[in-house]
């Protein structure tokens, strides 16, 4: 198996980088559409656990559209061969000092492109020897 193939990286990058931009201006369109519809996609965040995209389209659906604007730091996107990638990264919010979140994404591609299939989200007390 190839790891990392520079053109796959690139179209995955580019998805993970169009997932941000969704994200922090809530354009649920585009976060919806990033994830697999399948009721095995899954989503555990940081107040939630949610199994299937209908729960997941539900959750984006009813989230408040404030305060989402963060900072990613570390951000390391792995590919395994051509359909499969894991995204991680840290993020901080103005409105959480002492505060890191970490996010993961497992990402395959269909024959509709690339979809989150799986995703963690968490916040922790910032290591004192990690502050960024």
């Amino acid at each position: 198996m190839q790891v990392d193939l520079p053109d796959v990286l690139a179209e995955v990058t580019a998805e993970f980088a169009r997932y941000e931009q969704a994200l922090v201006t809530n354009d649920v369109v585009v976060l919806d559409e990033l994830f697999r519809d399948d009721p095995r996609t899954l989503r555990y965040g940081g107040g939630e656990n949610l199994y299937g995209y209908q729960e997941i389209m539900a959750f984006r659906a009813a989230r408040p559209s404030v305060g989402l604007m963060r900072r990613t730091d570390r951000t390391l996107i792995t590919t395994y061969g051509r359909d499969m990638a894991v995204a991680s990264t840290l993020f901080y919010r103005e409105s959480s000092p002492g505060k890191v979140g970490r996010q993961m994404q497992t990402w395959v591609r269909f024959s509709e492109g690339w979809k989150i299939v799986a995703a963690h989200v968490s916040m922790i007390d910032e290591p004192r020897d990690q502050k960024a």
